[in-house]
């Protein structure tokens, strides 16, 4: 559904409770509105009226209402089933971004803008045939041009009854039946929908685990393969991370990008982690050491949190459509007709299945150089990839003891690396300074030299607590943890299919480098609502500058 004119949500609220109500109702709602400037959170709640059913719903939306900067902003409700997409800005330049096609569409005529020819023929766009259209005006004011519009776009009207002094909105309906075969050949023409079927995703981390998620709430069967025993085994087993959105002075698409997935990882861990112990918001105090964000030295993240990874990757893979395969370490992808087979380094095949995703970092390489020499006519393809590396991360960490968590500050504190207090591990709270990097094509440091390194990080960060933890950094009886993540080029993922045909079996998600936090929800959305020819969660041409072939 999609709806020009958001204003205080009672449309959106009584659509809700119309599919929960409807014993036939589709597997996902997805409702798409645009507005000028977004309500508050007391609209909301004013919206809902004295309804209790609505005030409900207004009320699990209400809480996740906050930071509505120009853009799109995705919201996952009823356990992900209801999708709200909220788009902030001119409603023009919002309807050129979209990337679906609507099934109902209410068009409001509140400006003159909203009625014109060029906003009919984005709106047309939206369209397929057979959309049911209805307008929305004041007195009708407006309706007799808007419907020469319409119909020069393609849709066929039912045109109202006379309007009155009534102070109630006329209305116009049609639908979109266009007398010409439609045709869409740009580059941003939307992609068909897949049938809901079976998928194989190799690796068990936080790219993969996303993904595996919400296909399956989608109706997907997924299998999720890793060469360890245990989900998150790799990168994602990092005991605790931040979700904090990257800031700059240019608000560039790594800042837009990470904002609108660290709503969506927020939303994720309200519903699915325990407060407390696998996360909290906290807030996070950015430190601009270097001087490169804006003027000002200290940014506060109000909606920045810690999290623990690794519980919220068992938490996604629990969902009843996702199967985890263990020790299942896949060393070839061999497509038969319809179908892929994913097999190990003795041929045997480990699963089956329509779709294949990898998730798993830098080893996709090595999949994908083994595919080649199979099938080198694929080469084309994969030379668009970005180039991806692996560098290396060493977090130090040590239990609190009694005296310790005066020293150290309320809340995580960001930037020349992050120091991370207070989180709950092995029966007591521990602190957590990190991390080192150092590419892995260079000897690995010991783990001593990497314990140094963050603790000369720690310095410009909070001078005082570097002091005071100094002996315990030279000591070398630090705990640490390290592993390697997996970075593209130009810092951001790659998302999307490695072939480039209408109907791709192959897909990728990987290089979410640090910021598997922040990317991992994002790039499930997005790679999901590309399968099902759904909204996507941002602007369509911010969403490409995460496409895998985009070289």
């Amino acid at each position: 559904m999609l709806d020009t004119q958001f204003e205080q949500g009672r449309r959106f609220f009584e659509t809700w409770q119309a599919w929960r109500a409807d014993p036939q109702r589709p597997r996902l709602l997805h409702y798409v509105a645009l507005n000028q400037t977004p309500p508050t959170a007391p609209d909301l709640a004013s919206a809902a009226g004295n309804d209790p059913a609505l005030m409900l719903l207004a009320h699990e939306l209400a809480g996740q209402w906050l930071g509505l900067l120009p853009g799109f902003h995705r919201f996952l409700l009823n356990q992900g089933q209801v999708v709200l997409t909220l788009c902030v800005g001119d409603t023009l330049n919002l309807l050129r971004q979209q990337q679906f096609e609507a099934d109902v569409v209410t068009l409001t005529l509140d400006s003159a803008d909203a009625g014109s020819l060029w906003t009919i023929k984005a709106l047309a766009r939206c369209c397929r045939r057979g959309t049911r259209l209805t307008v929305r005006a004041q007195n009708g004011q407006g309706l007799l041009d808007v419907g020469r519009h319409l119909s020069q776009c393609g849709f066929d009207l039912k045109m109202p009854e006379a309007a009155t002094a009534s102070p109630e909105p006329a209305t116009l309906e049609a639908s979109f039946n266009p007398r010409w075969a439609l045709k869409n050949t740009r580059q941003t023409a939307i992609e068909s929908a897949i049938p809901v079927g079976t998928c194989a995703v190799i690796g068990a981390g936080l790219a993969g685990a996303s993904v595996a998620a919400a296909l399956a709430r989608r109706g997907w069967q997924v299998t999720v393969l890793d060469q360890a025993d245990a989900p998150a085994a790799g990168a994602s087993g990092l005991p605790v991370g931040l979700v904090v959105p990257h800031v700059s002075a240019d608000d560039c698409a790594l800042s837009r990008l990470s904002r609108s997935g660290v709503r969506l990882m927020l939303q994720q861990a309200r519903s699915l982690l325990v407060a407390g112990q696998d996360w909290a918001p906290t807030g996070v105090l950015e430190r601009d050491i270097d001087g490169e964000h804006l003027a000002t030295q200290d940014i506060w993240h109000p909606q920045g949190a810690w999290l623990k990874p690794g519980q919220l990757v068992r938490a996604w893979l629990g969902h009843p459509g996702v199967s985890f395969m263990g020790n299942a370490k896949v060393a070839q992808l061999r497509q038969r007709g319809g179908t892929w087979e994913l097999l190990d380094a003795q041929q045997q095949v480990l699963c089956r299945a329509e779709r294949v995703l990898l998730a798993n970092a830098c080893g996709a390489a090595t999949l994908l150089q083994r595919l080649l020499q199979d099938e080198p006519q694929r080469a084309p393809d994969f030379a668009r990839l970005p180039a991806m590396h692996g560098l290396r991360g060493l977090l130090s960490w040590a239990p609190h003891d009694d005296t310790s968590p005066a020293i150290f500050p309320p809340h995580p504190v960001n930037g020349s690396g992050s120091m991370v207090p207070r989180i709950p591990i092995e029966g007591a709270t521990a602190w957590f300074m990190g991390s080192s990097y150092q590419p892995e094509s260079q000897p690995e440091r010991p783990d001593q030299d990497n314990h140094l390194n963050n603790w000369q990080h720690l310095q410009p960060l909070l001078p005082e607590l570097a002091a005071e933890l100094r002996q315990k950094f030279e000591s070398g009886e630090l705990k640490h943890w390290k592993n390697t993540r997996c970075v593209t080029t130009d810092r951001l993922p790659a998302v999307g299919p490695l072939e480039a045909s209408d109907a791709p079996g192959l897909w990728i998600c990987a290089g979410l480098g640090s910021r598997g936090l922040s990317f991992s929800v994002l790039c499930a959305e997005l790679l999901a609502a590309r399968w099902g020819a759904e909204p996507w969660p941002v602007e369509a041409s911010l969403a490409r500058a995460l496409n895998a072939l985009r070289h």
